[in-house]
């Protein structure tokens, strides 16, 4: 099938209330133009100086999402550019990320992520980490910081079982969060979670935001 055919066929197995966020990583500025032709808006890149070139090169009207491990060194090449960071996963970066918005003058909408998979090669906060730095209210310090929700990836394995408590994990604590902290912030709103692979039982755990590239562009 087309790309065009794969994203509706994607699309239509979706809820109506779950994003579809094509990771365009690695594809040829060509194969995002058929994606976008067929109406898909939202792509996600994982290198920033690939997203900044893909990003003059394209349509403004492309919401670009980022998802790989960001290094601090180059948080300058994602902020403002990126509407929205999936992979906020330390302190650190956090405030990298501050520093630039306050020097850019905006408010970078961001997802914390969550180490949920038994892969030591994944990043992420782990979820007693993230009580911890809520408990302190460490949000005080980041004005310039939308934090919208949560993300996470599963661990790669045939185990659906696995992946479904993996996902639950991660959807019971985005719940936590929401009841203690954001209970009256809407904004909070958004659980980043399924690539494709595993996205139909991310999807039934309560994702509201989906990361799909093989199957699309496969």
């Amino acid at each position: 099938m087309s790309i065009a055919q794969n994203i509706l066929s994607i699309k239509k197995t979706l809820p109506p209330h779950v994003k579809l966020v094509v990771v365009s990583k690695t594809q040829p500025v060509e194969n995002i133009v058929q994606a976008y032709d067929a109406g898909q808006r939202l792509f996600a890149e994982s290198r920033p100086q690939v997203l900044l070139e893909k990003a003059a090169q394209l349509p403004t009207t492309i919401e670009w999402h980022f998802i790989g491990h960001l290094q601090t060194n180059k948080v300058k090449l994602v902020v403002g550019l990126a509407h929205t960071i999936h992979s906020v996963d330390s302190e650190r970066l956090a405030r990298e990320i501050e520093k630039e918005a306050e020097r850019k003058q905006i408010t970078q909408r961001c997802l914390l992520q969550i180490f949920i998979a038994q892969e030591e090669q994944k990043f992420g906060f782990s979820p007693e980490e993230i009580r911890t730095l809520f408990a302190d209210n460490f949000l005080s310090n980041f004005p310039h910081l939308q934090i919208i929700g949560l993300m996470g990836m599963a661990t790669f394995t045939d185990d659906s079982e696995q992946i479904c408590n993996e996902f639950r994990t991660l959807k019971n604590l985005f719940d936590e969060l929401k009841q203690k902290y954001f209970s009256d912030n809407p904004d909070f709103c958004e659980l980043s979670m399924g690539m494709s692979g595993d996205y139909t039982i991310a999807v039934e755990e309560g994702s509201t935001m989906v990361r799909i590239g093989t199957s699309i562009f496969a």
